[in-house]
Parts: structure tokens; C-alpha cells; sequence
């Protein structure tokens, strides 16, 4: 079954060479960040957090996501997304992997990541959140392997699978709840820490993962005739378009919180984001984009019409990935440092090598989603045939 993944196509093996690329950019640029430090980065005191660890942040919504499709098909038998499920839980294991590598090129010395391990602080949400990924890691890769195994063989799972996949339905949740934790658990930074910042993470995770999904089943199909099912596609942009709704009605929330006490501390955090403080207004234009987007791509989903349109549909997946990855892939980071609690305002952009390691990263974990579709697309053919 393995061996799958490195026998293919011309085409199979240039679409891995361009992920090789980006792993080779990356780790060039990672190299010189290991001698330099992280002067080479657009972080700095003040704003200690950047890319890497919006890209964190994201990637733990796009693994949580899976639990989209494994729940409708475990617990109420929703047969509609028997092909998807295998996807989802690949989607997961590259994106749950990528996690820990950001952490690791964000730490400067990657070393030190073993201290949360070999020295844990029950009280540190990196030791919860570190433990929850693994674990999360771990089942998947045993649910996947065992399940695909079985439907390989043309068998039933073993029994024993079953609590795991019950079990990896509140792993999920919990990944990205312990992730938004890390974020409002930290009074210094008044603008994360608020009470529904795990619910916005989750109802974004909703939206992006499975808009991802889609993405996916709509280019395999394309490329490999492998199709999921239009049914199995529309309940998934049913399923973003609510969750896409939601997530404009937790943020819509938090403007009305912020704005109408106006306290400071928190009206300066959303001005920087839209309008700009202190003449520091980089972020401002990317705000507007992205929000312009989210609601936009939420009414269209909303319509029945433009859902069914598949062409459209990619589209519109495109337009909520994009916003979700702008709004909580650096807005929300980025701006939780501004301003200072010292009432500093200080701009940040990433640089060069920063873009290069992330598309490092993201070249590792779409080099192992792609060889492990290859390998369920390989084996579904031989399927057919037989």
C-alpha cells in the first residue's frame, strides 16, 4: 500500500518536486535564521509573535476541521461522506504535523521545544496544547491507517477502532479550544483575552477546513476521477456556509463589546486593525479585505443557487479560505501586541526569510498530504478494476 506513494505519474512527481523546492527555500533560509537568530525576522520585543505563529494558530483550526465530516459519518452513519472521511483525516495529519514545526522555527532554537516536554508546567497551555496534538496526531494516524486497511481488504474495521474515532470527535474540539486558551488566558493582552475567542476559533476551523475539503474532492475528481459525491460536496458548503455565519456573528459580537463600553485597551486593538494607530496602519487594508470577503462569501453560500454551482462554489471556498487565514491568520495575532502594555505602537511585517521557512513548512506538509492521496487514490482505482 505504501509503495503507492512513490510509483506515479510524470505529473505526480513535478508537483512533488515543487513542494521539495519550497522545503529546500525553507530550509536554507531556517539555516541562517539558526546563525543570525530571529533578528532576521520582522519580529521584535514588542511583537514577539508573527507568521509562524498565525500559521500555527490556522493549521490547528484546518486539523480540528476533520471532525466535520468524522462525526456525521461515525455517529449517524451518514454514508454520504464515506470517501471524504479518509480525506478529512489526511487533511488532518498534514496540517496537525505542520502545527509543531512552526512552533519549533517560531522558538529560534527548536531545542528548546523538548523543555516542554521533558520539564512540563501543568499550568502552561503550550504543555496542553503540545500533548492534545500529539495526541490528536497519533489517532488519526491509527484511525486512518486501520480503517483504510479494512476497506482495502473489503472488511469491516476492527472493533476496537471505534473508541478511538469517539475519541478523537472531543480531541478535536479540544485542540483548538487549548489553542484559543493560549491566547485568552494571558492578561496582559487584553484584546484576546475574552471568553468567546474559543467559539470564533472553532466557528472559523468550521468554515476553512471544510472549504478546503471541497477544494480537494473538487480537484481530485478533476485530475484523478476520484469523486467524493455532489452530495457529499453540498452538505460540506451547507455545513461552511453555517459555520461561515457564525463566525461573522462572534466577531460582529465582539465589535459591539469592544466599541460600545469604549474602553481603551480594547477600542485601540480594533481601531489598529481597521483604521490604523499612531500612523502605524499596515494591517488596516488586509482587515477590510478579508472581512469584505467573509460576508460576502457568507451571503452567496447562504443561496441555495450559487451552492450548487460547483464552479462558483470553488470560488467562494477560495474567497473564505482567504479571509479566515487574513482575520485569524495574522489579524488576531498581530494585533493582540498592539498596542504594548506600555501603550507602545509598533508595526509588524514579515520579512523575506520569515515568508521562505513558512513556505518551508507548508512544502513539508503538502509533500506528505499529497503522497498520502496518492496512495488512497491508488488503491480506490485497483479497487474499480477489480
Amino acid at each position: 500500500m505504501l509503495e503507492a506513494a512513490f510509483r506515479g505519474s510524470k505529473r505526480y512527481w513535478i508537483l512533488l518536486g515543487v513542494w521539495s523546492t519550497l522545503i529546500l527555500i525553507g530550509a536554507i533560509s531556517f539555516s541562517r535564521q539558526l546563525t543570525e537568530g530571529l533578528t532576521i525576522t520582522g519580529m521584535s520585543q514588542d511583537v514577539s509573535w508573527g507568521i509562524y505563529i498565525a500559521q500555527f494558530t490556522f493549521l490547528v483550526g484546518v486539523a480540528a476541521s476533520a471532525v466535520m465530516v468524522v462525526l456525521p459519518y461515525y455517529l449517524h452513519d451518514y454514508k454520504a461522506f464515506g470517501k471524504l472521511v479518509i480525506l478529512g483525516e489526511g487533511l488532518a495529519i498534514s496540517a496537525v504535523l505542520m502545527c509543531p514545526l512552526f512552533i519549533l522555527v517560531d522558538l529560534g532554537q527548536p531545542q528548546r521545544f523538548t523543555n516542554v516536554l521533558l520539564h512540563p508546567t501543568m499550568n502552561s497551555m503550550m504543555f496542553w496544547d503540545s500533548l492534545a496534538l500529539m495526541g490528536y496526531l497519533v489517532l488519526n494516524l491509527v484511525i486512518g491507517a486501520t480503517t483504510f486497511d479494512a476497506e482495502r481488504k473489503g472488511g469491516p474495521p476492527p472493533r476496537w477502532v471505534k473508541p478511538l474515532i469517539l475519541l478523537s470527535i472531543p480531541v478535536a474540539v479540544s485542540i483548538h479550544t487549548v489553542t484559543a486558551f493560549l491566547y485568552s488566558g494571558l492578561e496582559a493582552r487584553p484584546f484576546w483575552m475574552t471568553a468567546i475567542l474559543a467559539p470564533r476559533f472553532l466557528a472559523s476551523a468550521f468554515a476553512s477546513g471544510p472549504s478546503l475539503l471541497i477544494l480537494i474532492s473538487l480537484t481530485l475528481r478533476g485530475l484523478k476521477k476520484f469523486d467524493v459525491g455532489r452530495e457529499a460536496i453540498q452538505k460540506l458548503a451547507l455545513i461552511v456556509a453555517y459555520a461561515m455565519v457564525i463566525n461573522i456573528f462572534f466577531t460582529g459580537v465582539e465589535f459591539f463589546t469592544a466599541l460600545y463600553s469604549d474602553m481603551p485597551h480594547h477600542v485601540h486593538a480594533f481601531e489598529y486593525m481597521f483604521m490604523g494607530l499612531e500612523g502605524q496602519n499596515v494591517l488596516a487594508p488586509w482587515m477590510w479585505t478579508g472581512m469584505s470577503i467573509a460576508i460576502i462569501c457568507a451571503v452567496l453560500l447562504i443561496v441555495p443557487k450559487f451552492r450548487a454551482n460547483e464552479r462558483f462554489l470553488a470560488i467562494l471556498c477560495v474567497g473564505v479560505i482567504a479571509s479566515i487565514w487574513i482575520e485569524k491568520g495574522m489579524g488576531i495575532v498581530v494585533t493582540g501586541f498592539v498596542p504594548s502594555p506600555l501603550g507602545k505602537v509598533v508595526a509588524y511585517t514579515p520579512t523575506a526569510p520569515e515568508l521562505a521557512i513558512t513556505a518551508g513548512v507548508y512544502g513539508i506538509g503538502l509533500l506528505v498530504l499529497t503522497m498520502l492521496y496518492k496512495i488512497v487514490v491508488t488503491v480506490r482505482e485497483r479497487q474499480q478494476v477489480m
